[in-house]
């Protein structure tokens, strides 16, 4: 937020759901707390609309608006909510959903679809020509290029997948594998000992900030975890996509992949079957370079440009008074 240039504001929270007895009244304390805080800054602030999306640390910001007759929304990014989100909806006037199978979860009329908004920095990279894009990488336009990630911090099962199997992938494709900063270490060191020939294939990074648009649009594929931000970025690239579930975030990430394969955009690959199938995936993917357009326009259909300025309508309406 303030490398955005916008206040922060932070307050105190808990979460109660799945947690020792104990740490719920710890959690309630904090919560009651934080009620007080958010108040205060209502009262500072004096918003005409808030925006919530998800999690405990909500709950008091939910309260304290309908206490003081702030209209609310909530944007929920997955397409299934949370426990959160379910709770606080009762505060809200509207929410705002990625995708129109969440309405079912929300009474009658509570539901507007928005689609997922995209940081412009990485929308605006799909307009950049895909030869420019793999120049940036230092790739020569040719055989296919496979994106890998795992979020900021990386996903272990995947990057230790991609690596036991690096040497007969880079046969086939080409990577830029972005591994986080937990295993950035392990990865560097095998990258140095690969074979010159196929160091100029594998272009791995910790992170990337600004050029992860391009990293999209140089890749035919991208294999990722199967967080909220995939609804969206894989769309608007039009990229086929193996989604590999965090396994231990409830259902939220296997129902997003599936939401995606369902609608032929996707492939869902389970965290227990990444060191077996990876390559396999991948592999067989790229050979079939019909069924990845036909992957690529389904992902494309998906696409919503005008996510963000729905979002900002839906927000400007609700703190004017109007309703939708």
């Amino acid at each position: 937020m303030p490398r955005a240039g916008i206040r922060l504001e932070t307050i105190r929270a808990g979460g109660i759901a799945g947690l020792p007895w104990r740490q719920r009244v710890t959690n309630a304390a904090r919560l009651a707390r934080g009620l007080g805080q958010a108040s205060r800054l209502l009262g500072e602030f004096r918003p005409n609309v808030v925006l919530m999306t998800g999690g405990y640390i909500n709950a008091p910001v939910a309260l304290a608006a309908w206490l003081r007759r702030v209209p609310a929304a909530i944007y929920l990014p997955d397409i299934e909510p949370g426990m959160a989100i379910r709770w606080l909806s009762r505060f809200a006037r509207r929410v705002a959903c990625t995708a129109a199978p969440s309405a079912r979860y929300f009474a009658a009329g509570k539901a507007v679809v928005t689609g997922y908004p995209v940081r412009p920095e990485i929308r605006n990279a799909a307009a950049v020509f895909k030869t420019d894009a793999l120049t940036a990488f230092e790739l020569e336009p040719g055989d296919p290029t496979a994106l890998v990630f795992g979020g900021s911090r990386g996903a272990r099962s995947i990057n230790r997948a991609l690596l036991a199997q690096l040497p007969s992938l880079l046969s086939e494709t080409r990577i830029i594998h972005i591994s986080g900063t937990l295993d950035w270490p392990e990865v560097e060191a095998q990258a140095a000992t690969l074979p010159v020939d196929m160091r100029a294939r594998y272009r791995p990074y910790a992170y990337l900030h600004e050029r992860m648009g391009l990293a999209f649009r140089a890749a035919d594929l991208v294999v990722a975890r199967a967080g909220a931000s995939m609804l969206g970025e894989s769309p608007a690239f039009g990229l086929p996509s193996v989604l590999v579930p965090y396994p231990h975030a409830w259902r939220y990430q296997k129902i997003n992949a599936d939401y995606l394969a369902g609608r032929g955009a996707a492939i869902r690959l389970d965290d227990h079957r990444l060191m077996d199938a990876l390559a396999e995936t991948i592999v067989g993917l790229l050979n079939e370079p019909r069924r990845l357009q036909q992957m690529s326009e389904a992902a494309r259909q998906l696409d919503t440009p005008t996510a963000a300025a729905r979002l900002a309508e839906l927000l400007t309406d609700l703190g004017r008074g109007k309703r939708r």
